[in-house]
Order: structure tokens, then sequence, then C-alpha cells
């Protein structure tokens, strides 16, 4: 018989999964609509670029894969917690589950911090207002991709983490049933 653990797990798998893929399309269209050299207009010795659609799927890329880390690491963070406190005050070492939590949450911080510079970068930069001190920018090739390999790479860690975690709890309460038959 399955455990609603299970059931719960495949439900929170599939919309992070989910809304991680969404995440990563929207940054895979967001580098191919943003900005190009020859987008960039002068208007007598100040610059001007136009709001590129990149900007509106940045924000739609960012939204999806905040969703994702935060659902993701509610649900881990909610295995992670045992039902049973009998550590006490041991000095325990970290877990894979935890040391992967935290690479989630490293990957999940530069993927945004790329990802909003990004698409900042990408609404419109008006004559003598530029995007910083007047000056205008392009966002480089390969921006959104990485920042969107990044935020792959932050949800699987994320996912990984609740994995281990389920079957670490599942392997525990088999081996108490097989104590309690054996007794």
């Amino acid at each position: 018989m399955e455990r609603p653990n299970q059931y719960s797990f495949v439900f929170f798998f599939t919309i992070i999964a989910a809304s991680g893929l969404v995440s990563f399309a929207l940054c895979l269209a967001a580098e191919f609509k943003k900005s190009k050299k020859n987008d960039l207009r002068l208007v007598g010795k100040q610059c001007y670029l136009p709001r590129s659609p990149a900007y509106e799927l940045g924000i739609a890329a960012l939204i999806c894969l905040s969703v994702a880390q935060v659902i993701g690491n509610l649900f881990t963070c909610r295995q992670l917690q045992s039902g049973e406190h009998s550590r006490g005050c041991k000095v325990i070492k970290p877990s894979v589950s935890c040391t992967l939590l935290v690479f989630s949450w490293i990957s999940f911080g530069i993927a945004v911090i790329l990802m909003s510079g990004a698409t900042s970068m990408s609404r419109s930069q008006t004559p003598g207002e530029g995007w910083l001190d007047g000056e205008c920018y392009l966002v480089k090739d390969g921006v959104y991709v990485g920042s969107a390999i990044l935020g792959l790479l932050a949800l699987g860690s994320t996912l990984g983490s609740g994995a281990i975690r389920i079957r670490r709890r599942q392997a525990e309460e088999n081996r108490k049933v097989h104590a309690q038959l054996d007794q």
C-alpha cells in the first residue's frame, strides 16, 4: 500500500518541475527577445533603448522560479521535521539533504541576481537616464540561459533533498514495522 507521503511528493514534484520548466522556457525566450545592438538609438549624444519583450518574460521567469523554490523548500522542510525529538543536545553533522538545500538557495540567489539585472536592463532606457548613470546597457549573450540553468540546478537540488528525506523516513518506518513484527 502506498503512503500519503508518496502522493504528496508526486504532487509537489509536479508543481515544482512544471514551474521550473516554465521558468526555463521563459528565460530561453527572453534570451532570444532581448535588445540587440541595432535596437540602440542615439538622440544627440544620449542613448535610447526601447523596452524589449525580454522584460515581461524575465519577470514571469522570476515569478515562476521563486514560486517553485518556495514551495519546494516548504515541502522539503516539512519532510525534515521529525516527529521524534530524541536528538536532544547532540551535535549532528549536516546531512546530504541539508547540504542540497543550501546549494539550492545559493544557486537560486545567483539565478535571481542574474535574471533581475538582465530584466532590469530590458526595460526602456530613456535618453539621459539610461540604465545606470545615463549610460545604456545591453544584456550580454548567455545571461538568461545561465540563469535558467542555475534555476534548474536550484530546483533539482531542492527536489533531490526532499526525495532523500522521504526515502530515509520510509526506511525508518519500515524498520519500526519490522521491529514490531519481530517482537
